[in-house]
Formats: C-alpha cells, sequence, structure tokens
C-alpha cells in the first residue's frame, strides 16, 4: 500500500517524536533533521516500524556549507519498498566530530561512508574499514569541500626513470584564465584579433 507524503510525515513524527528537530516537505518528498548522535537509533526505527518500513538505504551523501559552524550535512536517502514512498534523513556535523556508522542497520552503509570520508573528511566512528575509496591512498585533501583547490595540491605522471608512478606539487605555468588578454573572458581593448575586421563595418557598407 502507497503511503502519501502526509501520512508518511505524519508516521516519521510518531516513530521518532523528539528526534526530530526539523522536517519539510520539498518536490515532493520529505526531509528530517535528527541530531547526529541519535543517527543510528533513527535509522533503525525507521526500517523497523512497520508503518513505515525503510527497507533499503539508497545512499549517503554530503553537503557543505562553509559559513556554518557545523558545516557539513549528511543526508542518507530511504526507501520503503512496502510503501512505496522516499524519505530523506539529514545530520549535521563539522570537520572534527565524527558521526556513528550506520553499517548495523544498513549493511551497504559502509560503501557509502567510505565515500563521503573520502570527498568530504567526515569520518564515521564504528566503521569496519573508513579508508579512501574513490581516489588514491596518497591523495592529499577532500576534493568535494568547497575549500579544496581547483587544481588539487599535487600532480600525478608516470616517471620512466624510475617505472613508477610519482606525485609532484602541482606547478600552473600561470594563473587560471590567464590567457595574456587573448580570451574573452578578459577585457580586451587593444588587441586585435584574426576575424575581427569582419565586425568592424556593417552589411550595408
Amino acid at each position: 500500500m502507497m503511503l502519501s507524503v502526509d501520512d508518511l510525515h505524519n508516521e516519521v513524527l510518531r516513530a521518532l517524536g523528539t528526534a526530530v528537530s526539523q522536517s519539510f516537505v520539498e518536490l515532493g518528498e520529505l526531509s528530517v533533521l535528527v541530531p547526529r548522535t541519535r543517527i543510528e537509533e533513527a535509522l533503525q526505527t525507521l526500517r523497523d516500524d512497520p508503518k513505515i518500513a525503510m527497507t533499503q538505504l539508497m545512499d549517503i551523501c554530503g553537503v557543505d556549507y562553509p559559513e556554518r559552524p557545523e558545516r557539513f550535512e549528511i543526508v542518507y536517502q530511504l526507501l520503503s519498498l512496502p510503501h512505496n514512498v522516499r524519505l530523506r534523513v539529514k545530520i549535521q556535523t563539522d570537520e572534527h566530530t565524527p558521526v556513528p556508522t550506520a553499517v548495523g542497520v544498513y549493511s551497504s552503509a559502509g560503501w557509502f561512508e567510505r565515500e563521503v570520508w573520502d570527498l568530504f573528511g567526515v569520518a564515521f566512528s564504528g566503521h569496519p574499514d573508513l579508508r579512501r575509496i574513490l581516489t588514491d591512498y596518497g591523495f592529499e585533501g577532500h576534493p568535494l569541500r568547497k575549500d579544496f583547490p581547483l587544481s588539487g595540491y599535487v600532480e600525478v605522471r608516470y616517471d620512466p626513470e624510475q617505472k613508477r608512478v610519482v606525485y609532484e606539487p602541482v606547478k600552473l605555468a600561470q594563473d587560471y584564465r590567464a590567457f595574456d588578454f587573448l580570451s574573452p573572458w578578459e577585457g580586451m581593448t587593444d588587441v586585435q584579433l584574426s576575424g575581427d575586421e569582419k565586425g568592424k563595418g556593417s552589411a550595408h557598407d
């Protein structure tokens, strides 16, 4: 039996009670914010309550808001197969405070939490194997943070003399998008480019 979003909202508020600090419906889907320390408890309740039955964890992702004291939102995307409805559960944390792992509730959380750790640097306490999953083991930093530089910190190349891949600090010959005034992003006032002469007259000249 399919639940409406309003019915799901009422059931989630009933089941989680004071664990819900904020809830809202946006674009036809329900989102709830719960305290970081209660995420495991909340996920287990949402999975085991038969009127909600969030049987699948579809994804865990991160969002970075650098201006906030707790700059990261961790978002759990849940799906109820019995009721054919989705639910988004959010928690907040900073770059130093770990989040309790959800592996004990959804075994698939292990892969998703590794991805969040790799790309955002958010640690998950109790995770059985928290290590990078998308970047290389020698990679520096977390590339989906808003303060991660566009060029990264190191570049990778194969060294034929050492016969292995080596990491070196990034060395840019010139700044990003600085092309000696030969770029459409720069204010060209005294540079003549090939083809400019076509725009100097009108069609009736």
